[in-house]
């Protein structure tokens, strides 16, 4: 429940306090999170977005609370959020970056919801598929195996109501090949074949 972020509180404020020596920590985790995407897009032939991921982190706006949340074994923003009530980082994240699912969501048309999931791209998606395989390397590397990133997923898959339900299948199907086939072959399929097809209506 929300209310359990309430017994964190304490160890973060006490990790907000130390934001000075959590400067090059945190610049070190999100670079090589984001050298760790970059390889791994430029394996699946992305190489812009391989480029671009995630620069906003090095914002202000988001480096400065990376900085005074910092954690080591989880994202600042779930600290952000458990401490002040939302992740004012998250939110100017995941407007600049494609690869979100919280990027894709709109105003409903014809449904019973006030905002929908809209269909993400596949080259936004498997550059999503990238990320989670590099966030789970990078905050446990001595523990990371390839169910990683599927067993995350499946943790709040259940509550994904406001992704679109073509995204959600897709990144579900990858993430199982990922767990039951290894990197190898799903990094193959992701550039061989699930990059080179669209489905109707399919944005850029």
């Amino acid at each position: 429940s929300c209310g359990g972020a309430v017994e964190n509180y304490s160890n973060i404020n006490r990790k907000a306090g130390n934001s000075v020596m959590h400067i090059w920590a945190h610049f070190k985790t999100i670079t090589s999170h984001k050298l760790l995407v970059m390889r791994y897009c430029f394996k699946i032939g992305l190489y812009r977005q391989g480029l671009l991921h995630d620069l906003s982190k090095y914002s202000w706006t988001e480096f400065s609370v990376g900085c005074r949340y910092y954690q080591g074994n989880r994202s600042p923003n779930n600290a952000e959020r458990e401490d002040t009530g939302l992740s004012t980082s998250w939110i100017h994240h995941y407007g600049r970056n494609k690869h979100h699912f919280e990027h894709w969501v709109d105003y409903g048309v014809d449904c019973d919801t006030v905002i929908q999931g809209v269909p993400m791209p596949r080259k936004y998606i498997a550059e999503m598929v990238m990320d989670r395989i590099s966030a789970s390397r990078v905050y446990n590397p001595g523990t990371y195996t390839d169910q990683a990133p599927l067993a995350y997923f499946l943790k709040s898959r259940d509550r994904l109501w406001f992704v679109h339900e073509k995204t959600n299948e897709d990144l579900e199907f990858l993430l199982r090949m990922l767990a039951e086939k290894g990197e190898k072959e799903t990094l193959r399929y992701i550039k061989k074949v699930y990059l080179k097809t669209t489905f109707r209506g399919e944005s850029v």
